[in-house]
């Protein structure tokens, strides 16, 4: 099985790597992750919503369609999953807001209908989470349109795994609808 989150991680080299970076100091990764999820509700895609706002700075609305879960056991430990695509529309970003405390070497796992897709590193930690970033590519994307639950795995020691099933109703038509 492809482990999509992983092989993300790997090609990015030289010059995609500087394009990485100018684009994630372009979408300033903490000031859209905290605004989005405060943003603006301007549609409700059954368990998704598009949230958009205008981050200090920008000269345009951005919008991106977020879902928010908190753990079925720890109602103090929650995740936020957000979708967007770039300015320029061709890349399509998942950007993951999971909980301060988190164990970084493990990164955050995604199991899409019990099938393990893979891991992802975490890029950098705020002070309102630790964010797993990846640019989803199509395969992964029809995955998360076909089917039922996502479930995002974090790991507070290396033998404890947290896992945050999160519904995919709704992702693919609230997706379509993304500015």
């Amino acid at each position: 099985m492809m482990r999509i989150f992983e092989q993300r991680r790997l090609i990015f080299s030289g010059a995609k790597t500087l394009a990485l970076a100018a684009l994630v100091a372009t979408l300033a990764i903490a000031p859209l992750a905290r605004v989005l999820a405060q943003g603006a509700v301007k549609s409700v895609h059954k368990d998704w919503q598009i949230r958009c706002d205008t981050p200090p700075g920008a000269k345009a609305e951005q919008c991106a369609l977020i879902q928010s879960v908190t753990a079925e056991d720890r109602a103090n430990v929650g995740l936020t999953v957000i979708v967007l695509k770039t300015a320029d529309q061709k890349s399509r970003l998942m950007r993951v807001v999971a909980p301060l405390g988190v164990l970084l070497p493990s990164g955050l796992g995604l199991k899409i209908d019990q099938a393990d897709i893979g891991r992802a590193g975490f890029v950098r930690c705020l002070p309102n989470g630790c964010i797993a970033e990846v640019i989803m590519d199509d395969e992964l994307l029809k995955k998360l349109r076909t089917g039922k639950t996502a479930t995002f795995i974090i790991f507070q020691t290396p033998e404890e795994g947290i896992g945050f099933p999160m519904s995919l109703a709704g992702f693919g038509e609230g997706y379509d609808k993304l500015p």
